[in-house]
């Protein structure tokens, strides 16, 4: 028995959401009385999961497996819990997770649940709480026979310390043609940015910044404050900035600690993709606009005002204290 982790690398680096599952999982494990066994392929550091409580790594070198393949990764990961006896798979909620965990259900006719915030409320069964209704509310979801497999939202559990030293295994699955049968072909990357998926902050602006020539405030905030930049659908179907940028229920969506909103009215859509984020500040012209119904802080001002303010306050306050 133990609880088998897929952390996620990306160009040979773990992504921030690797530790997150690799806190959750170590966290899960304990309360189970098991061990956390982590599977992570092409790591520069495999060790470093040990950080998060990891005491065993699986690491696979495969370079068919770069860029990341959903089915065969999918089939890599079902050897590996036949493997480790494990009884929980957890991964994180990331669009490549949730696509591979999706074939890996099937592959191993388990339960999988998808945006998953705590730690289960129950395990006789095992019982989950997830978001739900576009993160309107929380569903309280039965897990039934094993192994069971669990897909941690994005910054819901985060990251938690338990230095212990991770013994790293080298790992060779079984991987045919067929695991290959579809393939990427190439891979836009935006670069020297913090991505959107990442990102614990993230800065978005709307149809109130009038035009694309004023998107340097937006960039310029976000640089200071290390966040993603971001916007609203009709920003992105203007061609103002690029669709990998469009947050919402339609584009991708947000569950950072931080998000803000700069002239964007909040139509029902993008609401749904950001509602996971933890605090929300909105600054907007109209009083009336419906994000600040949604809004943690509210500033009811001109952006092109309010926001240059800011950058040079948080300048300011960052000069001060290092």
């Amino acid at each position: 028995m133990s609880v088998l982790v897929y952390a996620e690398t990306e160009n040979g680096v773990f992504r921030k959401n690797a530790f997150e599952v690799a806190s959750y999982a170590s966290k899960l494990a304990a309360s189970m009385g098991t061990e956390a066994i982590a599977l992570a392929v092409n790591a520069d550091t495999p060790e470093s999961l040990g950080t998060y409580g990891i005491g065993k790594v699986l690491n696979v070198s495969e370079t068919k497996l770069n860029p990341f393949n959903a089915r065969a990764t999918a089939s890599m990961l079902k050897q590996a819990t036949s493997e480790t006896g494990a009884t929980v798979v957890v991964t994180s909620s990331s669009t490549d997770a949730k696509y591979m965990a999706s074939l890996l259900a099937g592959m191993l006719k388990a339960g999988f649940v998808n945006n998953v915030v705590s730690l289960p409320e129950g395990m006789n069964p095992m019982v989950v709480k997830r978001t739900a209704f576009s993160n309107k509310g929380f569903a309280f979801t039965e897990l039934k026979g094993e192994p069971a497999i669990i897909g941690v939202s994005n910054n819901a559990f985060g990251t938690v310390e338990n230095q212990v030293t991770a013994e790293v295994q080298d790992f060779a699955p079984r991987l045919s043609d067929a695991d290959f049968g579809v393939t990427s072909v190439s891979v836009d990357r935006v670069t020297d940015k913090v991505t959107i998926a990442d990102a614990e902050i993230v800065v978005s602006g709307g149809r109130g910044l009038k035009g694309p020539e004023n998107w340097g405030m937006i960039e310029e905030l976000a640089d200071v404050l290390g966040a993603a930049t971001a916007c609203s659908k009709p920003v992105s179907d203007l061609g103002w900035r690029p669709h990998s940028e469009h947050v919402g229920q339609t584009g991708k969506p947000v569950a950072s600690n931080l998000y803000m909103a700069i002239g964007i009215s909040g139509a029902i859509q993008h609401l749904a993709g950001v509602n996971a984020s933890k605090t929300k500040v909105v600054i907007n012209t109209d009083p009336e606009a419906p994000f600040f119904k949604a809004a943690d802080y509210g500033v009811v001002g001109d952006a092109f005002e309010v926001v240059p303010e800011l950058i040079e306050k948080l300048k300011e306050f960052k000069a001060e204290n290092g």
